[in-house]
């Protein structure tokens, strides 16, 4: 693991003690707010009447406070990021600044855009939810599947070490199928996956209102579902022990129980899962109109239309939010399903 300059993890630690973000090293942009999918579990693509999208102008404006925090890594995510026009000029803009480039896609074209993605981006996370059934059901795109795969198949052909990992979100829908999940990520091709539950209790994902009970359940796991997926993570971990060793799943056999945690505590059998997260302090979330959030889940705290994004995340309002915020008691953070925690010292 390669570490910092004691300068830079020095930057780091002040913005965890002062709660002023010296270093700003990770940063996510919603360039578009559409989306070519009409997944079950989210709701952007119920807004794509209502496009917004940044501009080039935005991301230049964007460069200032992004050299000056240090900023490593911006991951492209949506939305479907590929769907603004203007995204590989994007690209180009932040790579002057030596910025590591991550693309969150659903991965319909990326065979269309293969030769660009090989020289702009970085790697690649796409999102799978199934075997090829499960996947186009859930998606509500007839052909998802295969796209995706045609995709990641004209990538590896033009560059076979491009790193492409996968992201599932595990739910009502999908979670009896999940070792077939995970064989379905490495006939693909994919280099990792990754797994959390799905979030039914938040704003974020262009939900305008919190869904209400009825609507959670379509995802939520029924109790006694979570009965059925305590006995297939088990099952899993034994399976695939050989997949956690390697790391081709990302997480530790822990952090998978925690998804059966995370849904038993809808029902009071327990606590949800304790995480440690310093996303606020960290990075950023800017989306296509340019509202910035501290991360997807918190209300935010600016826009770029009328403040630079410097201003934004060291306004006194910004600092506040994370001088009083509590990871371990508050409501939005103790039921979150994707968090961060990045050591001071760490290069991205």
């Amino acid at each position: 693991m390669q570490l910092q300059s004691p300068y830079k993890t020095f930057k780091r630690y002040r913005s965890l003690q002062t709660h002023k973000l010296s270093a700003l090293p990770i940063v996510i942009l919603m360039p578009h707010s559409a989306c070519n999918c009409r997944c079950v579990m989210c709701d952007i693509w119920k807004g794509n009447n209502n496009l917004k999208q940044l501009t080039a102008a935005d991301i230049q404006a964007l460069m200032a406070t992004l050299k000056k925090l240090g900023t490593q890594q911006v991951l492209m995510s949506g939305g479907e990021a590929l769907l603004n026009p203007n995204f590989f000029r994007f690209c180009e803009i932040l790579k002057k600044e030596k910025i590591k480039i991550t693309l969150l896609s659903t991965g319909l074209t990326l065979k269309k855009n293969a030769a660009l993605l090989v020289k702009w981006v970085d790697d690649i996370i796409v999102s799978l939810d199934g075997d090829e059934a499960t996947h186009n059901r859930i998606r509500n795109i007839p052909d998802a599947f295969n796209k995706m795969a045609e995709g990641i198949t004209a990538i590896k052909a033009l560059k076979p070490d491009f790193k492409i990992t996968c992201r599932t979100v595990i739910h009502r829908l999908n979670y009896t199928v999940w070792p077939q999940i995970i064989q379905s990520a490495k006939n693909l091709g994919l280099d990792q996956i990754s797994f959390l539950p799905a979030d039914v209790s938040s704003h974020a994902f262009n939900r305008q209102q919190a869904w209400d009970e009825p609507r959670q359940h379509e995802i939520l796991l029924s109790e006694k579902d979570v009965d059925a997926l305590k006995i297939i993570i088990g099952n899993l971990l034994i399976a695939f022990k050989n997949e956690f060793e390697n790391r081709f799943i990302a997480e530790n056999p822990e952090k998978i129980r925690n998804i059966y945690f995370y849904y038993a505590a809808y029902y009071n059998r327990n606590s949800f899962p304790y995480k440690k997260c310093n996303a606020p302090w960290v990075s950023t979330v800017i989306e296509a109109d340019g509202t910035v959030r501290p991360c997807f889940f918190h209300e935010p705290y600016g826009n770029l239309k009328t403040q630079s994004l410097n201003n934004i995340v060291n306004s006194e309002t910004a600092i506040d939010f994370r001088k009083n915020l509590d990871v371990a008691k508050n409501e939005t953070c103790v039921k979150c399903v994707c968090y961060l925690n990045l050591k001071p010292g760490v290069v991205l």
